[in-house]
């Protein structure tokens, strides 16, 4: 749900980041030249030689903020977003406060100044914007530049729809009430008296949320309103079928409704990939001595290979290879197929239960990690035998392959894992799908180091 900051929060936020640069700015002209942190060679120049850039400056954030859309919000916006978003506006003002210097040659500035600025400014920034957000939301719960929203219908949809509304109060949505399309729901007035509800209860906004069989009433309804001044949105009934990460882009001027993506996009999924290189080039380099001891062990307690390879569907479906510490004999399908491990399991060997309880047999994951087809963290990967039969008797299966797989995950650290319920396990894993951050992996990872590899369901 995309939406403009109403204009309180424009002023204020706007306001909020002006003492945020300004104070960056002071801080960064205290750290270069007062601090004694960095030997100022060529003496301590006149404070007003930089104070004067300051009016520039907060103009270079207005023009920087329209290029990166600052000050348009959208409703759940994480505050990793956030930061990102502030980050982002930063560097654009600081590109135009360097051309500045770069075309004005009567006064030298400090380098060294401008870079401890652009480090200073996102955390005052995000810091100051905290406070801004406590004081909008004390005067929303006042009452205090309300936009009043009217909503067609009183569908679970339309229902649904009030709720969010209401749950964004700080952002200045109010709901009013709905129109019905008849029947004994409660309601302002009826769909054909839209107009006269929009005008005696002061309405702002309509939401429009009815079901595809009332058409000729949402056009009706649409015709009515046209020569308003009401803004008119359309919530599409496909909005019960979004899933993952669900939006609305734009293709050449025409809206296409995404129901359901990936949250590793852009720089995002390119993060994650550089943390799970250099983190697992690393774990694997600590590891080896364990690992080589490991496989010596399984080399020498049974027959058969030290690594087992088993094929396991991964992002988007595709099959891959996982490689694990071999623990059960090599016949140990032989006779059953395909099978969950069952607790006391009698084809593990001695050294192999070890390994299977302490979790130490998916260390060669690290192998996957490298080899890009899986993640440190995220959904496990499961066998494509039981992929099948789960994606015909749990709704929403499939969606945890949005997302590589991972050695460890949100399902694994709160205990669901191995033969537990599929159910649960699918819930945490679209928890951890849908709320993704680099923060999120790291208590994740966290977790598993802190809660130890043993669990009484890895068996």
């Amino acid at each position: 749900m995309l939406s403009k900051y109403g204009q309180l929060n424009v002023l204020l936020l706007f306001a909020g980041d002006a003492v945020a640069l300004t104070l960056a700015w002071l801080g960064a002209y205290w750290l270069r030249f007062g601090a004694g942190v960095i030997p100022a060679t060529l003496g301590v120049p006149d404070p007003g030689v930089y104070l004067v850039l300051l009016p520039l400056l907060l103009a270079a954030w207005l023009l920087a903020s329209r290029i990166s859309h600052l000050y348009h919000y959208r409703a759940g916006l994480k505050s990793a977003q956030e930061i990102i978003r502030l980050t982002g506006t930063m560097i654009w003002t600081v590109l135009f406060i360097a051309l500045f210097m770069f075309f004005y040659r009567e006064q030298s500035y400090s380098r060294a100044l401008i870079v401890l600025f652009m480090g200073l400014g996102p955390a005052l920034l995000f810091s100051v914007r905290r406070v801004v957000w406590s004081l909008v939301r004390h005067l929303r719960r006042r009452g205090v530049d309300m936009r009043r929203i009217l909503i067609a219908g009183t569908t679970p949809l339309a229902r649904r729809l009030a709720e969010r509304l209401e749950s964004y109060r700080y952002l200045g949505f109010q709901v009013a009430g709905h129109l019905s399309e008849g029947g004994d729901a409660p309601a302002l007035g009826m769909l054909d008296e839209a107009r006269e509800v929009v005008e005696r209860e002061r309405i702002d906004e309509v939401y429009v949320a009815l079901s595809p069989d009332l058409r000729a009433e949402a056009e009706r309804l649409l015709g009515d309103l046209a020569d308003s001044s009401v803004d008119i949105r359309l919530v599409p009934d496909a909005v019960e079928h979004m899933r993952l990460n669900a939006g609305i882009e734009e293709l050449d001027g025409l809206p296409v409704i995404l129901l359901s993506q990936t949250p590793l996009l852009g720089w995002s999924r390119w993060m994650k990939v550089m943390v799970d290189y250099s983190l697992g080039a690393l774990a694997l380099l600590i590891l080896s001595p364990l690992m080589g001891a490991i496989a010596l062990a399984v080399r020498w307690t049974s027959p058969g290979p030290v690594l087992y390879r088993q094929e396991r569907m991964g992002l988007d479906g595709v099959r891959f290879e996982m490689y694990k510490f071999r623990s059960m004999r090599t016949d140990a399908e032989a006779e059953s197929g395909a099978v969950w491990a069952r607790e006391d399991d009698d084809r593990r060997t001695w050294i192999g239960a070890i390994l299977r309880k302490t979790s130490l047999d998916e260390l060669p994951q690290l192998l996957n990690v490298l080899r890009g087809e899986m993640s440190l963290v995220g959904p496990r990967p499961e066998r494509p035998v039981f992929v099948e039969e789960f994606r015909r008797s749990v709704p929403g299966y499939m969606l945890r392959h949005k997302m590589k797989s991972g050695m460890t995950g949100w399902a694994q650290v709160n205990g669901w894992r191995g033969n537990t319920s599929i159910e649960k396990r699918i819930e945490f894993d679209l928890h951890y799908i849908e709320n993704w951050s680099l923060g999120f992996d790291v208590k994740i990872l966290w977790l598993t180091i802190w809660k130890g590899l043993i669990n009484k369901n890895a068996y």
